[in-house]
């Protein structure tokens, strides 16, 4: 009896022995951070413990984790010891981390996650519809944030746009013969307008058109068309076109009759033109007349700098078919004229944000200029005769983002 008590004792002791090693080795390994980590992410601890314990304590380890009743002191000893372990895998594994609420809300999130992940894949067959859709309408799923860009610069511009004498000032030229008020101006009625068009590249939606199609630059080669006005037209409508438009390019000669210029009769040419197109093609939603200015003063002044290259400025046009007491021109009424002005704030509102320098004043004038014909009708100044062929060029891809985005608010 004496030496069973004995053994027993030792035996005891023994246990001690080993279970403060364990943990001290435990301990040890959870100090090193970044080694139990990759070790943990290896699959390597797991193994390790449950190798050296199947090798070690075969018997009370396996009765300790799987929870079953009765056994020895060994196995009751374990029980307790298991659960280090355990928490000490749990702790590589989540790299470290012994805040439980931190663990548990990482669990949550990651739980989340993958049940979003689940519902977005679906089947494969509805994968499949849906990649579609997204090909076909990949330039619409981006309004959201244009839109909200948009938004964001107009409400910013607002406060200083509502000062009549600060638009006169900074956004403005008005021709001597005419006068805008400030009810005709109003900016914010201008930058709530919606301008947007539903996108459908299966018909037409734009059309762009010359009505001085012989306007050239100062180092056109003469005869070839891309260095003039109409070759700018063409890039602009290749732009919007890799934005998923349907554009029309009128290249129409207006301003040559028996081939002598005579750009006083070119609206009228142009107006009948126009009118026939916007009939074969009733989809048309944008109505776009380049042009190139003609202006006296240096070269210089007419160029800014995009990401580092010279471009051409660029000017919009607005005509108010009113005199210069403010008065409608009767014979030269234009429904549109809000629609119009609208426009052409809009893209300028967002041209001072985002290309700063690019553009110039907008520029009002007493006549009508054929913006009547649709509620999106435009009239640009791009470049001047001053200006180079590459310059203007150059001009029309960041024209053509803030029609863009225009149309997709």
């Amino acid at each position: 009896m004496r030496k069973n008590s004995w053994l027993q004792k030792f035996l005891y002791c023994l246990m001690v022995v080993l279970g403060a090693y364990i943990i001290y080795k435990s301990g040890c390994l959870l100090a090193l951070e970044s080694q139990l980590q990759k070790a943990s992410e290896d699959g390597n601890i797991q193994r390790s413990l449950e190798d050296s314990a199947m090798r070690t304590w075969a018997t009370a380890y396996t009765a300790a984790v799987e929870g079953k009743e009765g056994g020895n002191a060994l196995s009751l000893w374990m029980s307790q010891i298991a659960p280090v372990f355990s928490y000490a895998v749990e702790q590589a594994e989540s790299g470290g981390e012994t805040d439980t609420e931190e663990m548990a809300e990482l669990q949550e999130e990651t739980e989340a996650e993958t049940a979003v992940e689940d519902e977005t894949a679906g089947s494969l067959e509805e994968s499949a519809e849906m990649e579609t859709v997204v090909e076909e309408k990949s330039p619409v799923e981006e309004t959201p944030a244009q839109e909200t860009m948009a938004g964001t610069i107009f409400a910013q511009a607002l406060p200083q746009l509502l000062d009549y004498s600060y638009l006169l000032s900074k956004i403005y030229t008005v021709d001597a013969d005419t006068y805008a008020d400030a009810e005709l101006l109003d900016a914010d009625k201008l930058l709530s307008m919606d301008l947007g068009i539903e996108q459908d590249a299966s018909v037409p939606q734009i059309l762009i058109y010359h009505t001085h199609s012989q306007e050239a630059f100062a180092d056109s080669a003469e005869g070839e068309v891309s260095d003039t006005i109409v070759g700018m037209g063409d890039i602009l409508a290749d732009e919007l076109r890799s934005y998923g438009y349907n554009v029309i390019h009128d290249t129409g000669v207006y301003d040559l009759v028996d081939g002598v210029l005579d750009r006083s009769a070119a609206y009228d040419y142009a107006r009948e033109a126009v009118t026939a197109i916007l009939e074969e093609y009733p989809t048309i939603e944008v109505v776009i007349d380049l042009h190139r200015d003609g202006v006296s003063g240096e070269e210089g002044d007419f160029v800014t700098e995009i990401d580092g290259e010279n471009i051409s400025k660029i000017m919009f046009f607005n005509g108010l078919s009113r005199d210069e007491n403010g008065d409608e021109i009767s014979w030269l009424p234009n429904a549109y004229l809000s629609e119009n002005l609208a426009f052409s704030l809009q893209l300028q509102v967002l041209a001072n944000a985002e290309y700063p320098g690019f553009t110039r004043k907008i520029y009002l004038k007493e006549e009508r200029y054929n913006l009547h014909l649709r509620a999106r009708s435009l009239l640009i100044e791009a470049g001047t005769q001053l200006n180079t062929v590459e310059e203007e060029q150059r001009a029309m891809a960041p024209l053509a983002n803030l029609i863009r985005q225009v149309l997709e608010m």
